[in-house]
């Protein structure tokens, strides 16, 4: 990977420059594998709501279309919808909040 040159100054350069200040701080592929981590979580929780949402829509087909009179499946998997949604939004909201914190540091 080259490094992008920005007025004769590198990435690496700003990169060497910085990189003695956190001494304990883990190295580059134990940082990117956390974050691959953190971000597989998170597909996976959107995939799950996603799921979850579908199966509550067939069951509210089934119920429309007179294939289901139990009432209390569509308002399990409807629930089931909402909660993981809400939950979702939740862990967005705290990541956006947390992207804005480290964004306002002053270094």
């Amino acid at each position: 990977m080259s490094a992008m040159n920005v007025s004769g100054i590198t990435l690496d350069d700003v990169s060497n420059q910085y990189s003695g200040i956190a001494t304990n701080s883990p190295s580059k592929t134990e940082g990117s594998s956390a974050f691959e981590s953190v971000f597989q979580s998170a597909l996976n929780m959107v995939n799950e709501t996603d799921q979850l949402t579908n199966q509550a829509e067939v069951e509210e087909i089934k119920y429309a279309m007179g294939q289901s009179d139990n009432l209390h499946d569509l308002q399990v998997a409807q629930q089931k919808a909402a909660v993981s949604l809400q939950y979702t939004v939740a862990v967005k909201n705290t990541a956006i909040e947390a992207y804005n914190s480290i964004m306002n540091m002053q270094f």
